[in-house]
């Protein structure tokens, strides 16, 4: 029997878009913080946007090698301010700062409509329920759920930059499991990417895999074949539950005679 559900977070159980807008407000962000801190980058403005972007492409590429993820205090020494030269001591204090107000700039979130009345349901049906997420703040998922009043029902969550490991690593799925005392067997995952989402938990065990598109999905899914499919593709949230007492009906609410 089904027991366990649990979801990604950023395009799944939030919206998340980001653009070229966005994009120009974080990196302001960053330079304002490193030089409200004392940190100089020594070049302009312009400079600067570029050098920053150049590091966060070659994170990202050493990221897809081996589904890895650092923490702030490496990532942003090591990979996007590595072109400058700032005193390491007064970076390392902020890395966090920076890496979680990137994450809320950067990208634009909102929580995906009807995530709370599902939520809801699923605690109705007494299953369990938690969050593994790539992320490249230590805090920023935590954060985020509790802004959105969502915190509550998450027994657990993993986030890649705390295990080290990033979707479709199975060494996250495993760390995910062991907090929950959970088997594969018994969990439903729920995704916005085939890459990461629907073939990392399949590939792991998982009886079932739940895919709903989001902003991030083509360009996370670019190139990707695999044999691996979802077993339900959704449109929105409200469709989860129904499905579940569909294929897991032990757990379906049985209506109230009259």
């Amino acid at each position: 029997m089904l027991t366990t559900v649990l979801f990604d977070m950023g395009g799944t159980l939030e919206n998340i878009w980001h653009n070229e807008k966005t994009q120009q407000q974080a990196l302001q962000r960053v330079w304002d913080t490193l030089r409200f801190h004392g940190l100089e980058p020594g070049v302009d403005f312009v400079q600067f946007q570029r050098l920053v972007m150049a590091g966060i492409r070659d994170y990202k590429k050493w990221c897809d090698i081996g589904f890895r993820e650092k923490k702030p205090e490496e990532i942003w020494p090591e990979y996007y301010l590595r072109a400058f030269d700032f005193d390491r001591d007064k970076l390392y204090g902020i890395c966090e700062e920076l890496a979680n107000m990137w994450e809320c700039t950067y990208f634009h979130r909102e929580l995906r409509t009807g995530v709370k009345e599902m939520l809801e349901q699923l605690k109705e049906r007494d299953y369990h329920i938690g969050v593994i997420s790539n992320n490249a703040s230590l805090y920023n998922v935590f954060n985020v759920l509790d802004d959105y009043g969502i915190r509550t029902y998450m027994e657990d969550v993993e986030v890649s930059s705390i295990t080290g490991y990033r979707k479709p690593h199975p060494e996250i799925f495993r760390i995910s499991m062991r907090q929950m005392q959970e088997k594969p067997e018994n969990c439903v995952y729920v995704g916005d990417t085939l890459s990461r989402d629907v073939i990392g938990s399949k590939s792991f065990g998982f009886a079932k895999a739940v895919y709903i598109k989001s902003f991030l999905s083509p360009q996370k899914d670019e190139g990707v074949s695999s044999d691996i499919r979802p077993d339900i593709v959704i449109e929105d949230m409200a469709a989860l539950v129904p499905w579940l007492d569909t294929i897991n009906p032990e757990k379906a609410l049985r209506p109230c005679r009259m």
